[in-house]
């Protein structure tokens, strides 16, 4: 529904270089990446703010590059809302439909409607600042919405938020997806945001693209360092790879030898994720084929889980994520002695 095409733009010293995207019809796509790896810049451009130096924008099949921002059928979300603070919820939601001359009858009802839909009728006659952060957010939402946007675009929308407030508005944005069926284009720093909503993910790193896939791919399958680093991945280590019969592969990184299922040989890159190692005090009877023996090193409190350190030999030490009732559970404490399991699976071999 959505494709960018061959786009390059500078503003100051950033610029994108022959840059493609494209979203499906109904997609949720999330944009990811690390601050100033140019997300705004290209939500910015889609909706008509940038001009591009080269490259096309195209919208339904249609060509939007030099289409005026209220002629592109694309509804923009801020961080901060931006909200109107002398006009009321409904004025606010209203407000566009006001600037294309429909009547006030209409583009009330319009408003109570879409205010209903989004659960924020109750809130209709009050102003934005006396409503909660998320009251704001759905707002704003309301008043992209009501325009009946074919691309929804939401610049950073939770980032604002406190915990409570951001897990249960990743549900909400959900519904609305599920509700209205517009296409949306998010992005966001948070590569937690992907779990909850996004069909698609798309990282950007320096204006580039840097890996484009599902959320499975993109936290499982990382094309790089610099992804594997950015999604949490964690345990990253070089190594050689020599393929068995069976499919699998044996890996050396240092005296350490792993297993994993790939057909990638020689020097690899290897990462494995914290939350799919096992630990336990005794060897598991488990179909797993990779099991070590290791000296707990560190113990960090993170909010609802730990991180564990494990010393498995002289060039890998490993790092698990358990519940605190786990660590408690199996007694850790540094010095003590573990088996760390875990899955050929969940070993992950790229260059």
């Amino acid at each position: 529904m959505l494709e960018i095409s061959g786009l390059t733009l500078s503003l100051g010293e950033f610029r994108f270089t022959d840059l493609s995207v494209s979203v499906a019809n109904g997609e949720y796509c999330i944009i990811l990446g690390p601050t100033g790896a140019g997300k705004t810049i290209l939500l910015e451009t889609i909706a008509g703010i940038h001009s591009p130096d080269k490259g096309q924008i195209f919208l339904d099949g249609a060509d939007i590059t030099n289409a005026p921002p209220e002629q592109r059928g694309i509804g923009m979300v801020y961080q901060d809302y931006m909200l109107f603070p002398h006009m009321t919820v409904k004025e606010n939601i209203g407000f566009g439909l006001r600037q294309r001359g429909v009547p006030k009858g209409e583009r009330d009802t319009a408003a109570e409607t879409m205010a209903k839909t989004l659960g924020i009728a109750h809130l209709l006659d009050r102003y934005p600042a006396t409503l909660s952060g998320g009251e704001q957010q759905r707002t704003a939402i309301a008043r992209a919405l009501v325009l009946n946007p074919r691309v929804l675009l939401l610049d950073e929308p939770l980032s604002a938020l406190d915990t409570v407030t951001r897990d249960r508005m990743r549900r909400e944005i959900k519904e609305i997806h599920r509700k209205t069926g517009v296409t949306i284009l998010h992005i966001t720093h948070h590569f937690e945001d992907i779990y909850a909503l996004a069909d698609r993910v798309v990282v950007m790193k320096d204006g580039e693209v840097a890996q484009e896939g599902t959320p499975e791919t993109i936290l499982r399958r990382p094309a790089s360092d610099f992804i594997a680093n950015f999604t949490g991945m964690e345990n990253l280590f070089s190594g050689t790879a020599v393929c068995n019969e069976d499919g699998t592969a044996e890996l050396s990184v240092g005296s350490v030898k792993l297993f994993a299922a790939t057909d990638l040989t020689g020097q690899v890159r290897i990462g494995i994720r914290p939350e799919d190692l096992i630990l336990s005090t005794k060897p598991l009877d488990s179909s797993a084929r990779n099991s070590l023996p290791g000296t707990v090193t560190g113990i960090a409190e993170n909010g609802i889980y730990s991180k564990i350190s494990v010393e498995c030999g002289d060039e890998m030490v490993l790092t698990a994520a358990l519940t605190r009732q786990s660590v408690e559970r199996l007694k850790l404490h540094t010095g003590a002695e573990v088996w760390v399991t875990f899955k050929a699976t969940a070993v992950h071999v790229f260059r």
